[in-house]
């Protein structure tokens, strides 16, 4: 059984940093490109980033370019967002996602297997 476990969200001002991990277990993590998303309130989920199955290749959102970097460790199964300099408008559920192949996607619908999210919550 795949589990995703996201964890490291919580309050934070705005201008703090937050990093936020997936613990993957249940599949074979190294051949799965790993991304994160978001959900605001009364918002559809948003991409925020993704690293393919090695590492060697990142995206992000224009939003949260230069703030968010996401990488991972293929021996530990784990997926890691650092994001700094937080806005109010980052705040959302995260989720993060896994999708068999090595080429990174932005779209939601091509990730097979789904954490349940972590809040992120950004004050002014």
């Amino acid at each position: 059984q795949v589990q995703l476990v996201e964890s490291g969200g919580g309050l934070v001002q705005a201008g703090g940093s937050l990093r936020l991990s997936c613990a993957a277990s249940g599949l074979t993590f190294s051949v799965y490109t790993m991304g994160w998303f978001r959900q605001a309130p009364g918002k559809e989920r948003e991409f925020v980033a993704a690293i393919s199955w090695r590492g060697g290749k990142t995206a992000y959102v224009d939003s949260v370019k230069g703030r968010f970097t996401i990488s991972r460790d293929n021996v530990k199964t784990t997926v890691y967002l650092q994001m700094i300099s937080l806005k109010r408008e980052d705040t959302a559920v995260y989720y993060c996602a896994a999708r068999g192949g090595v080429v990174a996607s932005t779209s939601p619908n091509t990730y097979d297997y789904w954490g349940q999210g972590t809040q992120v919550t950004v004050s002014s």
